[in-house]
């Protein structure tokens, strides 16, 4: 099966012996790598579930809380 590079639409063999499949070389590959590291490229996402770090307890609430607890493994 060909695919087509994601960088450079070069046809590229989809199999094991393609090293950097799906794109045709390292170049192309190490492009798509910087895009996805300076969020040139993202996936979207939608509704933001209530586990994303903008809800979770920040480091001195959680410490807080572990203080309270009678039975605190690492006070022993």
């Amino acid at each position: 099966m060909k695919v087509n590079c994601p960088i450079c639409n070069t046809l590229v063999e989809w199999s094991s012996t393609s090293l950097f499949r799906p794109f045709c070389s390292k170049k192309c590959q190490l492009i798509d790598l910087g895009e996805w590291a300076a969020e040139d490229r993202a996936i979207p996402a939608t509704k933001q579930s209530p586990d994303t770090p903008e809800n979770m307890p920040d480091i001195e609430d959680i410490e807080a809380m572990l203080s309270q607890q009678q039975d605190d493994f690492f006070k022993h």
